[in-house]
């Protein structure tokens, strides 16, 4: 039962709160968090979830963990803010310094940004404006692969699936970028040529060409296989064009390396990091580039990049993060996410060929059920929450990113919970 304070609440989010990806009045009411703490979120009406989603891939650590609560805290003592138009600050200046030397090599320039979709932004500004200042400004498209997810914001939106993205809602406001086909999940020389030749063919009018590296997260949660990050890194070396990977959901542990790139040992021209950079606590991203793009842009006309966020660096998010960076330091996400791999096989697995599932896979900390129809949301989602798990599922994934910290116990909850979705969704 709720309390009328919870339904006075609930009636005013009804009213007022415009929730992501709907209409507003939302279709289903959201389930009301009252707090979260390890890997459960706690419900208002006093049910406790796992949670599967990590807050959209984000709280790696869990919830309330203490060392990035007493970074926040001590943080929070000294300012919570500052511009950083003119000043800095050390928690900025340490957590570049440790970015460029987790990332791969090469990249030795960091740019502080709110979030993930800007990284992404400021990453595309970079490429551009480099190209210009490199005396080649006819250079103003973007190359990927179909399946990509890259963010909300216009830009982003552009390079994004433009079938299974948003592009129909924007037709002639988005730029018009190159496609090649999805990346199969299997070494495919045929793919390969491809994705050579459409850099060759396009080669003076791409600025850049941007790719998530081994997983496509909300563009349809695929696995590719990491060598084609070579021949993306060698045809673009070839031509000039600058490579870009948007490691926002890859980034950090989540694949069972740090880094998408390590699977193939690629270093690219620009890297876009943002969701688990701060454990879930507080938004950032950080877009981080070589010395070359660094050099060109500030050698250009515009004297340096164009861009300047008001919360650019913010102390206490540079603070979480550098916290955060020292558990994954710690090594304990390369113990936890083979196991977390493992668990979520052994659960996942079995419905491999079930009634309505088109596909299973898993890698790393991330497992997907792809069914042969669209998930009722409302209804997966409630029987997933029926098993105690909170998953989010969209058009025909049931998918989990559970936080690092999760035992098998809860794994194998998490799989219950996903088996349970796809029955009723």
């Amino acid at each position: 039962m709720t309390s009328p304070a919870e339904r006075d609440l609930m009636a005013l989010d009804r009213a007022h709160v415009w929730h992501p990806y709907g209409p507003m009045p939302g279709r289903s009411e959201p389930y009301l968090v009252e707090s979260a703490e390890g890997v459960r979120l706690r419900l208002a009406d006093g049910r406790e979830l796992i949670d599967g989603m990590s807050s959209w891939w984000a709280a790696i650590h869990g919830y309330r963990h203490p060392a990035l609560d007493a970074a926040l805290a001590d943080q929070a003592g000294r300012m919570s803010h500052v511009m950083f138009g003119g000043l800095t600050h050390e928690p900025a200046v340490r957590l570049a310094a440790e970015l460029v030397e987790l990332t791969p090599a090469g990249l030795e320039h960091v740019f502080l940004c709110d979030s993930g979709s800007i990284a992404v932004e400021v990453a595309i500004k970079m490429a551009l404006q480099a190209q210009r200042a490199l005396g080649r400004p006819g250079r103003q498209r973007l190359a990927t692969w179909r399946g990509g997810y890259h963010g909300d914001t216009f830009h982003p939106m552009s390079v994004c699936d433009p079938v299974g993205g948003m592009h129909s809602l924007w037709t002639g406001v988005l730029p018009r970028q190159i496609f090649a086909g999805p990346p199969p999940a299997e070494w495919d020389e045929g793919y390969a040529t491809e994705l050579t030749d459409m850099i060759g063919r396009h080669a003076g009018e791409i600025a850049a060409v941007i790719v998530e590296p081994v997983v496509q997260g909300a563009g349809g949660m695929r696995f590719h296989h990491p060598e084609y990050l070579r021949v993306l890194r060698e045809a673009t070396a070839a031509h000039g064009i600058f490579l870009i990977f948007d490691e926002i959901a890859t980034g950090f542990g989540r694949t069972g390396r740090f880094f998408g790139a390590d699977h193939a040992g690629v270093s690219p021209d620009i890297m876009c990091l943002g969701k688990a950079l701060t454990g879930g606590y507080l938004t950032l991203a950080a877009t981080l580039c070589t010395g070359a793009v660094a050099e060109a842009i500030s050698a250009g006309e515009g004297g340096g990049l164009a861009h300047g966020p008001t919360f650019m660096g913010n102390p206490l998010a540079c603070a979480v993060a550098g916290a955060s960076l020292s558990l994954l330091r710690a090594g304990g996400w390369a113990e936890r996410v083979p196991m977390i791999e493992k668990a979520l096989t052994d659960g996942l697995e079995p419905l491999r060929g079930a009634r309505g599932v088109a596909d299973v896979r898993v890698l790393g900390a991330i497992g997907v059920v792809q069914l042969d129809h669209d998930v009722d949301v409302a209804k997966a989602t409630a029987a997933a929450v029926a098993e105690g798990v909170w998953l989010r599922p969209f058009r025909d994934l049931i998918y989990t990113m559970p936080p690092f910290v999760t035992g098998d116990a809860d794994v194998a909850r998490i799989a219950a919970g996903i088996a349970s979705a796809a029955t009723a969704g």
